[in-house]
């Protein structure tokens, strides 16, 4: 039987387990992603990041899923060391250097807009409110290039259900961290903090994941800790990362990428091989695997995610609407 938590309740941080408690895999509940207070054995890969930025090496208990494809995975530590999160510095490498300022505990979400009681609610309240699935989801960055991740996570359409949005709402909008003492790396010249935007349907979709860890472990500080969106079906800079507030509302939110560059950044900016950037082709990619030289392959509509998706843009002039 399934018995759904208090998502209500806060976990302090007393409650966390320490590692030295870990003696057995009963202990390793979703609980214990509690991470953030003491230091537990690190993973690092020497030279190209700070130690402090990958996560303490704490486990997830996430079941397999239906949802996954038969592509290599890429490796941990290229996941974890060649990353988009500009609030740790504009260079693929920056975010694992930078990261270990990002503190995710003590950390909280705000629910606000349309919705019948806007709260304030603890991370672990949330990571704890359904069990978590481990997905191994295509991820394609706008600028052509892929990975094959495992998040572990639940449906973001099971939070959604929790918080209880009006009919009215027709868009949720996700708010990033943008603290200078979590990001003072943060560069100038952007509209802080990060916001992108999903309309209602594309949030409810079984695919669209709320995800609080890769690879079986908590999510590293530059994969977007401690909690972050992963849509699959999109490029990867409309996932919003650690989190603070979700915001539901009538009217398509303003997003940072397509106010800063409305002509290369759209607002849905589903992966379309048909539809080119203005600087580049979208036909193809380079997949980030195993080998020293990422092969180039073939871009797949929705990133492959057409039988999940493409309903929900039946009749839309897809090359409009980009």
């Amino acid at each position: 039987m399934l018995i759904r938590k208090n998502i209500e309740g806060n976990v302090p941080s007393s409650e966390i387990t320490p590692k030295q408690h870990f003696l057995s895999r009963r202990n390793l509940i979703t609980g214990a992603a509690a991470a953030g207070v003491g230091v537990l054995a690190l993973r690092s890969v020497p030279g190209l990041i700070h130690p402090d930025a990958v996560h303490a090496d704490q486990k997830l208990e996430a079941a397999s899923s239906k949802y996954t494809v038969p592509d290599a995975q890429t490796p941990f530590s290229k996941a974890t060391t060649y990353n988009n999160f500009y609030e740790f510095g504009t260079d693929k490498s920056d975010p694992a250097k930078n990261a270990h300022t990002l503190h995710t505990r003590p950390w909280t979400v705000q629910v606000t807009g349309l919705v019948k009681k806007p709260l304030t609610l603890d991370i672990d309240s949330i990571l704890k409110y359904r069990p978590l699935e481990s997905r191994v989801y295509r991820h394609r960055c706008v600028e052509a290039w892929s990975m094959v991740i495992p998040w572990d996570g639940y449906s973001l359409s099971e939070f959604i259900n929790f918080v209880q949005p009006l009919p009215s709402a027709k868009f949720v909008q996700f708010l990033s961290d943008d603290k200078s003492s979590d990001m003072p790396h943060k560069p100038f010249g952007y509209n802080w903090p990060y916001s992108e935007g999903l309309r209602m349907d594309e949030a409810m979709n079984p695919l669209c994941l709320l995800t609080f860890g890769c690879y079986g472990e908590v999510l590293p500080n530059q994969n977007g800790a401690p909690v972050r969106v992963v849509s699959p079906w999109k490029y990867g800079f409309k996932n919003g990362k650690s989190i603070v507030k979700m915001n539901f509302t009538d009217k398509q939110p303003r997003t940072l990428w397509n106010d800063m560059a409305a002509n290369e950044y759209g607002f849905y900016s589903n992966v379309n091989p048909k539809v080119d950037h203005p600087r580049w082709s979208q036909a193809h990619e380079r997949r980030i695997d195993s080998s020293a030289f990422p092969k180039t392959i073939p871009t797949l509509m929705f990133n492959g995610y057409g039988d999940q998706v493409a309903s929900m843009y039946a009749g839309m002039d897809l090359k409009k609407y980009y």
